[in-house]
């Protein structure tokens, strides 16, 4: 099979070591995982935009009570609406947003990041079946697909810090850390 001067240079490396495509995974990248960020903040300090001050974490209020306790519906609510507002519920869901988000956005821990934050989509997903605009999919499984893609891109190697990261003696010592 021969290659045509056309597709040849759009799969080439550039001079830099990276292709445009490259820069298009790292965006999306780093922009998902402020999406991971930014919820994690706004549910800790409630900065007024998903979270009121007053139901913020810091100020006593529970960061997966709303959700798992009125957005359930469907075949699952029962079991969400069982463990709304509980401690372990709150720091899992919180600690996950964090640790997904900070990976995403340096780059580093991607295979983690991306099989943690690829299942709290899908949970969460499954929590509020089924979706109010569409027979099945929604915006949760969309960005579980892209978490997946990230990874499977080395989306880390472009404008974060996962190659160096790989080249740590822990990440070389446990290869899952990468």
């Amino acid at each position: 099979m021969t290659t045509s001067p056309a597709t040849a240079s759009a799969v080439a490396p550039s001079t830099a070591g990276h292709r445009a495509v490259d820069y298009v995974w790292g965006g999306l990248r780093i922009a998902l995982g402020w999406v991971f960020l930014w919820a994690f903040l706004d549910k800790t300090f409630g900065l007024g935009f998903a979270t009121e001050r007053d139901a913020s974490w810091i100020n006593g209020g529970s960061p997966t009570e709303g959700f798992l306790a009125f957005a359930t519906k469907g075949p699952l609510a029962e079991f969400y609406q069982g463990m709304a507002g509980s401690a372990f519920a709150d720091w899992l869901f919180m600690i996950g947003l964090a640790g997904i988000g900070f990976a995403l956005v340096l780059g580093v821990g991607m295979r983690i990041a991306a099989a943690a934050g690829a299942l709290l989509l899908v949970l969460m997903w499954s929590a509020a079946l089924w979706p109010e605009n569409n027979p099945f999919m929604d915006d949760h499984l969309v960005y579980a697909g892209l978490l997946i893609g990230l990874a499977l891109a080395r989306a880390e190697d472009t404008l974060g810090f996962g190659r160096s990261w790989g080249r740590t003696g822990l990440v070389r010592g446990y290869p899952w850390l990468k």
